[in-house]
């Protein structure tokens, strides 16, 4: 198969590192230096990996990568020059599969993209999701709690199914209100604590519990 590698990036030395030894693999490569020329690209074609440098002009990798978690599940890798758990945390609640830091090697940055097409690929196939007690239809978007039918609006089918691909990893009600109402949301960090009430009264007893870890944020544990 010939893959399809998106490279947004803003360095034009980096960007060309990357192409280079990407399409010595055998990938097509298109490149963008910046977030605009970046979702222009995304528009008119179909790609199986993006890279997205966080900091870029016109559009960051934060918000780039939320625009294209609204239309497309593409495993996303950013690529950052900065360390900060606070920044990584962000990345990965608005959709993002891996990071690299800069300086890196181009060697493991290629079996990081590798990986992750092996496990979209495991998803493909694989189209139900179990933890606890409850099952879900991933294609038909179904959930069953103990074999019961469980009804869930599309906002909170979205939360069940990130924390539950996220076990035990926290986060706070902004990186929550960011990943799935976005930047330009202007209402209360209150909304949040709503949908997740409403979630978990929803699931009930299950063997899956978002758990409210106090002054940080929301968890999900899944019992074994």
């Amino acid at each position: 198969m010939n893959r399809k590698l998106l490279i947004a990036e803003d360095d034009p030395l980096m960007q060309e590192a990357i192409a280079d030894y990407f399409t010595g693999k055998g990938w097509q490569t298109q490149t963008a230096s910046n977030g605009e020329e970046a979702l222009e690209l995304l528009a008119r074609n179909s790609f199986h990996l993006a890279l997205l440098d966080v900091m870029m002009p016109e559009m960051n990798g934060f918000t780039l990568c939320g625009k294209i978690r609204e239309t497309s599940d593409i495993p996303i890798i950013f690529i950052t020059a900065r360390v900060l758990e606070e920044d990584e945390l962000n990345g990965y609640a608005l959709g993002a599969d891996d990071y690299v830091t800069k300086p890196f090697s181009l060697p493991v940055l290629y079996a990081k993209a590798l990986a992750l097409l092996k496990r979209a690929s495991a998803a493909d196939t694989d189209q139900r999701m179990r933890a606890g007690e409850l099952e879900i239809d991933l294609r038909a978007h179904q959930i069953w709690n103990k074999k019961i039918p469980v009804h869930l609006p599309p906002k909170e089918y979205e939360m069940l199914l990130f924390f539950l691909e996220n076990p035990g990893r926290i986060f706070s009600r902004e990186q929550l209100l960011i990943r799935f109402w976005g930047y330009d949301f202007d209402g209360s960090e209150r909304v949040v604590d709503n949908h997740i009430k409403k979630l978990r009264k929803a699931i009930g007893a299950c063997g899956c519990v978002i758990q409210t870890v106090r002054k940080f944020g929301y968890r999900m544990e899944v019992m074994p």
